[in-house]
């Protein structure tokens, strides 16, 4: 209950006061472009799925076509950004890392993958004398490397990727939020007798910009703001037993109402709220707390409903705001980001309109309107195939029974102009034909070269998306020193699956540094990449090893063990 009554007039822990930070994030997030970050970011949302007709008063007969270009540019750019394969290392400031050391420290890491869960937390007792400190920091930073991949794994890192990346495409920003999750099983215990288990790990969570509200939002790096903001909509249900479980009185947990407070959340489906969801809006707010002196500071965290505190402010446990960014365009003084699609909606609903009125005439060509004279046909008129018109008079009348109105002749030049502007949009756009694999391969080499240069232009966003999984790194870094503890980690390399001893309070204090080294992708086929192997070994250029280990997924199978066979040199001779 003391932590709850702790600073009460500080006003940037008061719901009042935080809620007046929220309003004036979402005042200047409405006045940003012609239609404010929310409706562009709606707009955007149904052209890219191929909503591209919503709100045309056109009727219901006339077909309306749409040719979704924004979709397929957005697609090909994604693509090409993420079809790297990337690896995070990491490495410490002031601590040699040359391959002097790394050829020292691999009978330790061998040491450790054999001893095991049973390792415990002393290297030097694994390794029988004392190991130097540089050794030490060097072992533990590149299995941190592998332990990425690890908790990449757990988190489903792939799929959050690509919906941060999906967001950043659609409404120019993606967010990934970062937290301590205590209700994270991990399979460990802390005892050697099993019984008091380990628990807490990191989650992950992709935020929509929308509801993610900077303190300062004309700066655009994250760590400078002053403080940070989340709007959820979450059940009235879990927020009264989250104000239980930290302690709020029961006259404060009735005070937690559902609200229909849905016009500032993202998506066009977010407003398209049940009622009977019974949901409110919960703001979460992160700020740093600087210590006397400004010599330091801690981040701390709040949340609160409209007149409730649910949770009181709490440590987040890590020096960096948990927050990975990533914009899509950037904009001069502007914290969030831009999107093309915005810009590419006129040339869209142009194409639409174009290739609508063409198919449209296409029809009234082959199916003209009928005039009939009802003085003379007094049966109804189907139109079908076949069908007998009974005609009251003589011959002479029939002619003048039913007549079809010619339309206005169709300028060919109005296909041209309508393929003119779907190939210059593309191109402008950096999607031309041979990049979106469009064209013939009759000389590989040159649509490669003509490719590479056509993806030139992507190097900045792909840059600043290789600088977001940085960062991604950095803070999952800082919650393995800062909160981890004792724990053995879990590590998958080629020695297979083991046990680090680690202790994040010795590594607390060390600038680690996460670097994404991008590994090489090929445009060629996987008949290409078996043909140079094969190439490449009949040369004797490369071992049997590399051979085996470059070749295609699923080329051969149990591939790793057959690469363990001839590591090991024990491969069974033919008969």
């Amino acid at each position: 209950m003391g932590e709850r009554l702790k600073n009460p007039s500080n006003p940037q822990v008061l719901p009042d006061g935080i809620w007046g930070e929220y309003e004036a994030g979402i005042k200047f997030k409405s006045g940003l472009g012609k239609r404010g970050l929310y409706e562009q970011g709606r707009i955007n949302e149904r052209f890219f799925i191929g909503d591209q007709w919503h709100g045309a008063r056109c009727g219901n007969n006339r077909p309306l076509v749409r040719h979704n270009l924004i979709k397929r540019i957005g697609e090909y750019k994604m693509a090409l950004i993420c079809k790297n394969q990337v690896a995070v290392n990491f490495s410490a400031d002031g601590v040699a890392d040359t391959l002097s050391i790394r050829e020292k420290i691999l009978p330790l890491r061998a040491k450790l993958a054999n001893g095991g869960k049973k390792a415990g937390f002393g290297f030097s007792e694994i390794a029988g004398s004392p190991v130097p400190e540089e050794q030490e920091i060097a072992l533990v930073m590149d299995a941190l490397s592998d332990y990425f991949r690890v908790t990449a794994e757990r988190v489903k890192f792939e799929s959050l990727k690509e919906q941060a990346l999906r967001n950043a495409y659609i409404s120019g920003t993606g967010i990934l939020y970062t937290w301590w999750d205590d209700r994270v099983p991990t399979g460990l215990y802390a005892d050697e007798a099993r019984t008091v288990p380990v628990r807490g790990d990191i989650s992950c969570e992709v935020l929509d910009v929308e509801n993610v509200y900077f303190g300062d939002p004309n700066l655009d790096d994250v760590q400078q703001q002053p403080y940070i903001l989340i709007a959820q909509r979450r059940s009235v249900e879990d927020l009264r037993r989250e104000a239980e479980r930290y302690g709020a009185p029961e006259h404060e947990v009735q005070k937690i109402l559902p609200d229909r407070d849905t016009s500032y959340m993202a998506g066009e489906r977010g407003r398209d709220e049940p009622a009977e969801s019974g949901k409110a809006t919960a703001l979460t707010k992160f700020w740093k707390e600087y210590l006397p002196g400004g010599r330091g500071y801690t981040v701390k965290a709040v949340r609160v409903c409209r007149k409730v505190v649910v949770r009181p402010q709490w440590d987040v446990g890590i020096r960096l705001y948990p927050f990975a960014k990533f914009s899509w365009e950037r904009r001069r003084g502007c914290a969030y980001g831009e999107s093309e699609i915005t810009y590419l909606i006129p040339n869209q609903i142009a194409i639409n309109r174009m290739i609508t009125a063409s198919v449209w005439a296409v029809m009234m060509m082959g199916m003209p309107i009928m005039v009939v004279n009802s003085d003379i046909v007094s049966a109804e008129i189907s139109n079908d195939p076949g069908q007998i018109i009974p005609v009251a008079g003589g011959g002479e009348d029939t002619g003048d029974a039913i007549s079809y109105v010619s339309p206005p002749d169709f300028s060919p030049a109005f296909d041209q102009n309508i393929s003119s502007l779907i190939s210059n949009t593309l191109k402008q756009s950096g999607a031309n034909d041979i990049v979106l694999g469009d064209v013939k391969p009759e000389n590989t080499s040159a649509i490669l070269a003509v490719r590479e240069t056509a993806t030139l232009p992507l190097l900045s966003v792909q840059n600043r998306y290789y600088g977001f999984l940085e960062e991604v790194a950095r803070i999952w870094t800082e919650f393995w020193v800062t909160q981890y503890g004792r724990r053995k980690v879990k590590i998958r390399d080629e020695f297979g699956t083991w046990y680090l001893p680690f202790d994040g309070e010795r590594y607390r204090n060390l600038v680690i540094n996460a670097r994404v080294d991008v590994g090489a992708s090929t445009l060629w086929s996987e008949e290409q990449v078996a043909n140079t192997l094969n190439s490449l070994y009949d040369r004797r250029i490369i071992s049997p090893e590399q051979y085996l280990s470059r070749l295609p997924k699923g080329s051969v199978p149990d591939l790793p063990r057959l690469i363990d066979e001839i590591r090991n040199g024990s491969e069974t001779k033919p008969r």
